[in-house]
């Protein structure tokens, strides 16, 4: 068995591919890309076949999770997974590196840009202050998660910043918005009433982070959900505790106004 599975991070938005990541992909066999686990700011894929010269096969929510036809390629080929961010920061991709791995297939990651640190950057606030990132989903049927809000809870509790991705459904063309995501908030604030979210509320709104066109604003909720901010990629955050810096970083980069 000679092949290999490299995972490539694709960054957030155009410019964002590394060197080294785009030497890998010439370097390939076939290349598979994937983006029903997050959408790029701004990348045109036909401007990325052309800098990479090849073919760019896109993979369906279900051929990513089964993994044969990836698997099977990389028995005997160079293949490479592109990936939007980082390569590992979905479970997804470390279950297929592990299944890879299992069958004898040597796996590399290149790592890219990722959301999750590139928001925190955005607005100024300290990576180290941030509890766990939860995931805003649409309710479907009977499907009503509350975890994102106990999650929230839990971090602000200890004084921890939120980092809150949410839904995107390529599939349905269903990508959340930063308003779609706080009245779903305010649903679920109903639903367990424990008086986290409540319309003075701070929270922070990034759109297309990692693009030239990024827009990043910092209001209490009721304000925030007014506010317009264009095309998906959304993400939302709910700070805690602020340092002193950290509100002068809001101030300057997001229009955070602090309540004298």
């Amino acid at each position: 068995m000679s092949g290999e599975l490299v995972f490539v991070g694709l960054g957030l938005g155009k410019g964002d591919l590394t060197l080294k990541a785009l030497d890998v992909l010439r370097k390939s066999d076939v290349i598979f890309c994937e983006m029903y686990t997050s959408k790029p700011s701004d990348y045109c894929l036909d401007d990325l076949r052309g800098l990479v010269r090849k073919e760019i096969h896109i993979l369906d929510r279900k051929e990513l999770e089964e993994g044969h036809a990836i698997i099977e390629r990389a028995k005997e080929e160079r293949v490479a997974l592109l990936v939007v961010g980082d390569p590992m920061a979905a479970t997804t991709h470390v279950s297929l590196r592990i299944e890879a791995e299992k069958k004898g297939i040597k796996t590399r990651i290149i790592n890219g840009i990722s959301v999750l640190t590139a928001v925190p950057s955005i607005l100024g606030l300290q990576h180290y202050k941030f509890g766990r990132t939860t995931t805003l989903v649409y309710p479907e049927n009977s499907y009503y998660p509350l975890s994102p809000y106990y999650t929230i809870k839990e971090n602000l509790e200890r004084g921890l910043h939120t980092l809150v991705l949410l839904d995107i459904n390529m599939e349905k063309g269903r990508l959340m918005t930063i308003r779609d995501a706080i009245d779903l908030l305010f649903d679920m604030e109903n639903r367990a009433g424990d008086g986290i979210i409540r319309e003075d509320t701070l929270m922070c709104g990034v759109a297309r982070a990692g693009s030239d066109d990024c827009i990043a604003r910092s209001a209490p909720a009721k304000v925030l959900r007014g506010i317009y901010f264009g095309d998906t990629p959304h993400t939302l955050v709910i700070p805690g505790n602020l340092h002193f810096m950290e509100e002068e970083a809001l101030e300057l980069f997001s229009g955070y106004r602090k309540l004298r």
